[in-house]
């Protein structure tokens, strides 16, 4: 079926949903079913429209529609480029559709940061278009940014533009073996200094900092901060456990345990909770 009728169908179904007031639940990848309310509504499945539309690396802005990720991070990392929002797969279907930011979000920005421009359908089936493919286009309300972490409660995405950066030279973690209170303190101190930082975690004790950038940058800044350097190998499998929340620490050991997020100011001091902690 050509991409045309497949979206004349999805506009049709649509806007007959509308008229009378069925629920439709619109699913891309579906790895993100757990994540927000309980799914309601017939499923309107995305899958059949995927593609990437337009891919300039010399203007670092990738164009797609409801492609899997894992397609959209192969042909950036061919170029040497990468998404840099870091989002979560969950799974190997998943689209940039359902994207939340990973580890990398506190330092370089959030998925809505890298958002250009949309081509959405609304509740009623209508085609709109919001921003550009480039930087100097993006103009008028900035709809195409909202779209991010909305689950499709405000139109079903057809096509993001998103603009996505080079791939680090190099990168390292370092180690420190450190209270919790300092922790908080020092990257706090850290954060005020142009430092390739691009991920930070801190849990038992140990907190962990990731760099990545020039050669130059990342060896200069490993000599001033000192820490322990982390094997590399062990290094990707904690930052991806992270985002992917595979990291033992989200491993739900009792039945009754619960896993509570709390979004506090950076400088906030570590809370004196009970159980186990992850900053």
């Amino acid at each position: 079926m050509e991409q045309d009728d497949i979206v004349a169908g999805w506009s049709e179904r649509i806007a007959r949903a509308t008229e009378t007031g069925t629920p439709l639940c619109v699913r891309g990848g579906g790895t993100k079913d757990w994540y927000g309310q309980t799914l309601q509504g017939e499923i309107l499945d995305t899958r059949a429209h995927r593609d990437i539309v337009a891919y300039d690396p010399a203007e670092l802005v990738i164009t797609e529609s409801g492609t899997p990720l894992a397609k959209i991070e192969a042909t950036l990392r061919e170029y040497g480029q990468m998404l840099s929002f870091e989002p979560p797969h969950f799974g190997r279907g998943a689209t940039l559709g359902g994207c939340i930011a990973g580890p990398r979000r506190a330092w370089t920005g959030a998925t809505r940061d890298f958002v250009l421009g949309a081509v959405v359908m609304n509740g009623h089936g209508h085609v709109l278009h919001f921003g550009g493919q480039v930087v100097k286009n993006v103009a008028g309300y900035d709809v195409s940014r909202l779209l991010a972490g909305s689950l499709g409660t405000l139109g079903l995405i057809l096509e993001l533009s998103i603009k996505v950066l080079p791939r680090p030279v190099a990168k390292a973690t370092l180690k420190f073996d450190m209270h919790a209170t300092d922790g908080v303190r020092k990257l706090n101190e850290w954060g005020d200094h142009p430092l390739p930082i691009t991920g930070s975690a801190w849990r038992d004790g140990t907190l962990a900092l990731r760099l990545a950038g020039a050669e130059a940058a990342v060896k200069s800044a490993h000599n001033r901060l000192g820490g322990e350097v982390v094997d590399a190998v062990e290094a990707d499998r904690f930052w991806i456990g992270l985002r992917e929340q595979t990291d033992p620490f989200f491993a739900v050991i009792e039945p009754r345990s619960a896993l509570w997020r709390l979004a506090l100011p950076s400088i906030a001091e570590p809370l004196h909770l009970p159980g186990a902690q992850l900053m």
